[in-house]
């Protein structure tokens, strides 16, 4: 069967789907992989290491997406590439549903089969498969180094002949993957390093850390899959209400908070940034899909008061090369997981591969999405 690694379309994506030392886990189970030619340029892997790699390089024309058989990329095909594909065939991607309701049906009414990155089950078994999580430590990682940059002051203590320099204090909101990665990084910088986060089983792995965590007069959320529940509104105002004066005293803000798929909870209020000393610098890398913070803009820096606010916008694939080699490891486990004798065929009555499935055989199978479209399951 024909796997072909497409080339990225969007103006800010620099990730491949599909890096080359990892294409001889694929032939080695009898996949043929075809590449469009360019698709790793972005993350510095040229179209020879493909083919040194056992990849047939491609033209991105019609011809090789009209007989592939499963087509992988990072983010979604565009519909009008959606529509040339077979009757049959396989996409693997990222595919934020609510945001993407017109390419579901373009997929439904093609009858072929999409599965979402984000929809992956969080469970130990597909932990080698769980694409968010690859990405957000990338992402976590970026945002400690943008706030360094940006903050127009030292992030370590120095003891000099002319005085000591304090070290910065960062706070960071959410404790998932991204915000444990930024509270590593900010304290491998030498920040004085806060945390919040509304799951209260996060403040062993943040003080794990070194880092304080910041204790609210507030019940926890916790939730499954490593989630935290959603809340009521009174809940977060009264979170945002508490979290106000540790917003103010920060040197660096770092917000992380995300719902796969939804939009993210506003956590910190305009007037509680407009409180931060000038020269601060707000890191908001849930930009994209509403923003923690009043007044982020995605992939725009903005002043509120004397802040600066950097807005997120595909944060992974600024760090494209090791963000590509996670992404592509997910992404050859849960095709590897769907392969036997060189057929890429889903089983859906595996937990993984049933959980990730968006649509199938002219169906929508995910139900979340399925509500979003009024459809009956």
């Amino acid at each position: 069967m024909k796997v072909l690694v497409a080339r990225e379309m969007g103006p800010y994506e620099r990730r491949v789907a599909i890096v080359p030392e990892l294409v001889g886990r694929l032939t080695a189970a009898g996949l043929d992989v075809l590449v469009e030619s360019g698709a790793g340029e972005g993350a510095w892997h040229p179209d020879s290491a493909y083919a040194a790699a056992g990849a047939t390089v491609v033209s991105d024309g019609d011809g090789p997406l009209s007989s592939a058989d499963v087509v992988v990329s990072v983010q979604p095909l565009p519909v009008g590439r959606v529509r040339r594909l077979r009757r049959g065939a396989i996409t693997i991607s990222f595919l934020p549903t609510s945001q993407e309701l017109a390419l579901v049906r373009t997929h439904r009414d093609g009858r072929t089969t999409a599965f979402s990155m984000e929809y992956i089950p969080r469970i130990s078994r597909a932990q080698a498969m769980d694409a968010l999580s690859s990405q957000a430590l990338v992402a976590g990682y970026r945002a400690a180094l943008v706030a360094a940059e940006r903050l127009p002051r030292f992030f370590p203590m120095f003891m000099t002949a002319a005085g000591t320099v304090p070290p910065a204090r960062v706070l960071v909101l959410g404790a998932g993957v991204a915000g444990l990665q930024a509270i590593a990084t900010a304290r491998r910088l030498g920040a004085r390093v806060e945390a919040y986060d509304v799951r209260a089983a996060a403040a062993e792995e943040v003080r794990s850390l070194g880092a304080r965590f910041v204790e609210l007069d507030l019940p926890s959320l916790e939730g499954t899959g490593g989630y935290a529940r959603e809340m009521t509104e009174e809940h977060a105002r009264r979170q945002r209400e508490l979290l106000a004066p540790h917003v103010a005293t920060a040197d660096a803000l770092i917000t992380t908070a995300a719902v796969p798929g939804r939009h993210a909870p506003l956590l910190v209020e305009r007037s509680a940034v407009e409180a931060m000393t000038p020269g601060s610098v707000v890191v908001d890398l849930a930009a994209e899909s509403g923003g923690n913070v009043d007044g982020s803009r995605p992939g725009e820096e903005v002043m509120i008061g004397g802040t600066l606010v950097w807005g997120a916008r595909n944060v992974p694939s600024q760090m494209p090369v090791h963000a590509s080699r996670l992404y592509s490891a997910n992404v050859v486990e849960i095709l590897l997981l769907m392969t036997t004798d060189g057929r890429v065929e889903p089983d859906f009555s595996d937990e993984i591969v049933d959980g990730a499935c968006v649509t199938h055989d002219g169906e929508v199978r995910h139900a979340y999405t399925r509500d979003l479209l009024g459809e009956v399951g």
